[in-house]
């Protein structure tokens, strides 16, 4: 199972969209609120080079957004 990340603040539509998608796809994931936390906004800055969300990292790629295809070709999916 691939080890996932997602970068996220609470108002942030895309990365509702993105949870969801984990979701329905049974992806375990990892959630870090930049908004609240300043160790992971400081995290997400340096694996990005941008501010903002989501940015979702899958075994150390990194995607910034919510690109469905990308996510499921990242994740190994068909």
């Amino acid at each position: 199972m691939a080890q996932v990340t997602i970068y996220t603040t609470p108002s942030c539509v895309y990365c509702k969209m993105a949870k969801d998608f984990f979701k329905k796809n049974n992806v375990s994931y990892a959630e870090k609120d930049v908004l609240s936390d300043l160790t992971a906004r400081d995290e997400m800055i340096k694996k990005s080079h941008q501010l903002g969300v989501p940015v979702i990292e899958v075994d150390g790629s990194v995607l910034v957004g919510f690109d469905q295809l990308r996510l499921k070709e990242m994740l190994g999916m068909r």
